[in-house]
Order: C-alpha cells, then structure tokens, then sequence
C-alpha cells in the first residue's frame, strides 16, 4: 500500500510540473529565454499600393541572411486575401517561405490603393506556368493579424520585439483589445507591455500646421484605439513623410538594378504597373532604424504624443517622454540611404 502511495505522489507531482511549464511556455511569464540582442522584427504592412513596403520586406530579408535581424512574422493590415498571396509569392521568392503571415480581416473598409500590383502574384510564365512559386496552401486559414501578434509575441524574451508598422494600425488595435487565450493569459495591452521592445512607425506629421496622417486618417477608429490603448513607456519612433521624401528610387532603377532577371516580384510590379507616381522610400526608413539602430538617423527631442479626432499628431517635448520622430536630412544623407537600398536590390 506504501509503495501504491508512493506511486501516486510522484505522478501527481509529475502532471503538476508539467502543469505548470505548459502554462509558463504559453505565456513565458518569467522571460528567461536566451535573447541574442539580434533585433527579433515583426513588420506590419499594408502591402499592396505603394512598392515602398516591397523594399522595406526585401530589406528585412537581406538583414536576416546577414545575420543582423530575425524577421519572426508578417502581418498584413490591408484587407483582402491577395495582399497575402503576394506576401507569401515575396516570402517564398526570397527564400523566407518558413515565416509566418497574418492577415486583416475586419479592417479598413477600401483603403486608397496606389499603385495595384497584388496580381503580379499571379503572372505567368512563358509557357504558361506561375511565374512564382508560394508556400501557403490555404490562405483562409491564415490567422488574423492579431492572433499572429499574440502567438509570436508570447514566444519571445520580455522587451526584446521591435515592431516595424509601415501601414494602418488596425491589427495593432485589435492586438492590443484582445484578451488572454492559449498563447498567454496577459491580455494585448499587458503582451505588448512586457515583449515589445520598440515600435517603429511611418507616418506622422510634425510641423507647424496640424495635419491629419494618411495612415491613420484611413482608419481613425482604429488610429484612435491604438493611441488610447498603446502603453505609454514603450518606446516609440516614427519616420514622417518628409523624412523619406527625397530618398527616390526611379522605376527605371528598380528596373535596371535587377538587370540579371526578369522574373523577380518587384521588378515584375515595375514592369506591369505605373509606379512613376511620385513614390518615395518612406516604409524603408523605420526599417532601417529598427535594425541598425539610431546612430544614421537624426531624431528629435524626447517627448508626448497627442492624436487629435482628425488624426494629427501633436508632440510635445518632455525630457521623460517616450516617443521621438526622425528628422529631415540633407540630400547627401538621402543619397547614401538609397544605394543602401539599391545594393541590397542587386544582389541575386
């Protein structure tokens, strides 16, 4: 009967521990996993209508190949499961099929699209093949873009995820609405609070008038829970339009720096649609920063953020504030960012 005893303690204890790493994998409440200090990059994108989000994925790629990031997911935050298929077609071309996308779905109802490329995806080629190869078998199953968020989140070391947001902040806000579930029992704003380390933005306008942002103006709903929700001492940089405005890469560029093929996805989206439509390097920016870190940029004064209902940005310097912004530089600087750009573009 000891001995029976015995046994039953020790399985008991047994099914506990167990217990309770499963539930300590699920949120990674002590934030003990080994952080390399390599930034862990979770880009958010309305890809879609503008190539500036192309490039600034391509980037994402060459920095991961170099050792000098890890890309842990891709969230789509343009509504449509073609803005996927495309992510997935640039994913898969690239070499990076293995990472994870999520994708919008009760978002932006028609946003502006720019320039409509999405159907590149489905190109042929000369004997009447895909041009590119993709790896998801099954788009509808993808998760929604928050749902991505809190997975990956959840998995990662405590202060260690730079988020590089290059679009609308729809799956941002729905992160930050939801609630515990199997990833962690913290809800968005608590997930986010501990694992974001940084959030890189684009967009933003900091002059003298106040301006409502595109981006945000797009989906002032979503803009307006975002900035009630986002926790106040995460840090946050955003690059505004003016910084990226005379970093222009021409289509006849693009089309000339991948010279050694034709079937390339962004030399495709430069061969079969107009992008001569005043297209700057915006998106290119903040995902230069969340990688490289801030010593190529020139960044404002430490201070608050304020969103009007119209969605300008009002920022109002503090020396305890945790937002910043990027700030216009010269056209030697503009120069050096765009063969920056241009080099990883060449490589093949």
């Amino acid at each position: 009967m000891k001995r029976i005893l015995q046994w039953v303690f020790a399985a008991f204890l047994t099914c506990g521990i167990l217990s309770f790493m499963s539930c300590s994998n699920s949120d990674n409440a002590d934030g003990s996993q080994e952080y390399t200090g390599i930034p862990l990059i979770i880009l958010d994108t309305d890809i879609g209508s503008s190539t500036d989000d192309l490039f600034a994925l391509e980037l994402l790629y060459r920095y991961e190949e170099q050792g000098r990031c890890q890309l842990l997911g891709v969230v789509v935050d343009r509504e449509g499961e073609q803005n996927a298929v495309f992510t997935d077609v640039m994913n898969t071309y690239f070499g990076h099929g293995d990472v994870p996308i999520g994708l919008v779905r009760k978002g932006i109802d028609a946003p502006v699209v720019w320039i409509d490329y999405a159907h590149v995806a489905d190109l042929l080629d000369g004997n009447g093949q895909p041009m590119f190869q993709r790896t998801v078998t099954d788009y509808s199953a993808l998760p929604d873009g928050w749902q991505l968020y809190r997975k990956l989140l959840a998995s990662q070391p405590d202060h260690s995820v730079n988020i590089v947001c290059t679009g609308f902040v729809t799956c941002l806000a729905q992160l930050l609405q939801s609630e515990g579930d199997e990833y962690s029992s913290l809800n968005g704003v608590e997930l986010v609070r501990r694992k974001v380390k940084c959030i890189y933005m684009q967009g933003g306008s900091f002059g003298e008038s106040e301006e409502p942002d595109f981006n945000f103006a797009q989906g002032a709903d979503f803009a307006q829970e975002f900035f009630r929700l986002w926790p106040a001492d995460i840090e946050m940089v955003f690059s505004p339009m003016e910084a990226g405005q005379t970093v222009d890469y021409k289509p006849e560029q693009v089309i000339s720096d991948i010279s050694w093929t034709d079937i390339h996805p962004i030399k495709q989206v430069y061969m079969t649609c107009n992008c001569d439509t005043g297209q700057r390097m915006w998106d290119v920016l903040p995902t230069i920063q969340a990688v490289e870190g801030d010593d190529l940029f020139t960044l404002s004064e430490r201070g608050t953020l304020t969103v009007t209902p119209e969605c300008a940005t009002i920022f109002t310097p503090s020396p305890t504030g945790h937002f910043r912004y990027q700030l216009t530089r010269d056209t030697t600087w503009s120069a050096a960012i765009l063969e920056k750009i241009r080099t990883f573009n060449k490589i093949h």
